[in-house]
């Protein structure tokens, strides 16, 4: 893909982010094109692909970078955005701990500079993982099921292993033990992976989009908090709302959930 100048009818003005999306020929990217392209109080100034330059993000002036490209590039365009002042939204995958300290190290010698990664863009997801992380706290088990389409490239998903994230930590706040499991033998790896205490497991079938259930359960009850998102224009409402609210949260924000009022 070629990279290409979106021209505005009409001249923003000077504090309205200027973005430049990156991937945007991608799965995710040919929605957030013109996502963006309709939203109030943002101006698209550059449509860039993967064989693109990264000089045209500056060529275009952009104050924002959305990086929608793959997890091997996408360390590299951030410090890039980084390095040059702009403020950046991810919705790439592949973002570990310690790529994660790697930006934040980078962040410090650019205090002024606000980088979100979202494992999630859709608020819906945010607010289940959420509400999940909260009810965990009273219930003696916890497992995670998270349903793809055969074409995901990762598992478990970055929105499973950043729900598991938060429910660790809720139960671990609360001192509540690990899910009781008799298992002693498992040579296949039934019982999937563990993350963060969490036994996580993951479906890849035609037919599906992205689908995630947290299953609680206590003596005589159970208690299922369950996402559907059956397309990518699910996800728009939260890069819109990643892409206002960058500029204004100086540093690393790892999560939607850290732009929303939850408490």
């Amino acid at each position: 893909m070629t990279a290409t100048r979106t021209p505005s009818a009409v001249s923003a003005p000077d504090d309205v982010p200027r973005v430049a999306i990156l991937g945007a020929g991608g799965r995710m990217g040919r929605h957030a094109v013109p996502a963006v392209r309709v939203a109030e109080g943002l101006e698209l100034v550059a449509e860039l692909g993967s064989q693109d330059r990264l000089d045209a993000v500056l060529d275009a002036g952009a104050t924002h970078v959305l990086d929608l490209t793959v997890p091997d590039a996408s360390p590299e365009n951030v410090a890039f955005a980084v390095e040059h002042g702009l403020h950046t939204v991810v919705g790439t995958s592949g973002w570990v701990p310690e790529r994660r300290a790697r930006l934040e190290a980078q962040l410090a010698e650019r205090p002024g500079v606000g980088v979100l990664i979202a494992p999630n863009f859709s608020v819906g997801s945010v607010l289940a993982s959420a509400f999940a992380a909260q009810a965990a706290r009273y219930f003696e088990s916890v497992e995670l099921v998270e349903l793809h389409h055969p074409d995901k490239v990762d598992a478990p998903s970055g929105t499973a292993v950043r729900t598991a994230e938060l429910i660790g930590a809720a139960r671990d706040a609360a001192g509540v033990p690990v899910s009781p499991d008799a298992t002693e033998h498992d040579p296949d790896g039934a019982r999937g992976a563990v993350v963060h205490g969490v036994h996580v497991h993951a479906v890849r079938l035609r037919g599906l989009a992205a689908h995630q259930e947290v299953l609680l359960g206590g003596p005589g009850e159970q208690l299922v908090v369950r996402h559907d998102a059956f397309d990518r224009g699910a996800y728009m409402p939260g890069v819109v709302l990643g892409l206002r609210t960058v500029a204004s949260r100086p540093g690393l924000t790892y999560g939607l959930d850290g732009y929303l009022d939850l408490g």
